[in-house]
């Protein structure tokens, strides 16, 4: 997923390849974008906040966001909408 903080809302963008890309409200300061990409996919998928994880790319745009109990297919899914 490719994360774009200081974004006018948070919103889910287009598919660029394989990734997502995230608009987020949030600045990239003192870890703020992280924990509004990780309220955006908790809300999403509708599990609570301890359930999402970046796992690659804490200070980059570039990341890997690992969501405990779904499955890629169900990410497919509810963010292919």
């Amino acid at each position: 997923m490719k994360a774009q903080p200081g974004a006018k809302e948070t919103a889910l963008g287009e598919k660029i390849g394989e990734a997502y890309k995230v608009r987020l409200a949030a600045p990239p300061v003192e870890g703020r974008a992280n924990e509004a990409l990780i309220r955006f996919f908790a809300q999403r998928f509708k599990v609570a906040p301890s359930a999402v994880r970046i796992v690659r790319g804490l200070s980059g745009r570039m990341k890997v966001v690992e969501i405990e109990g779904i499955d890629a297919e169900a990410v497919e899914r509810v963010l292919g909408k």
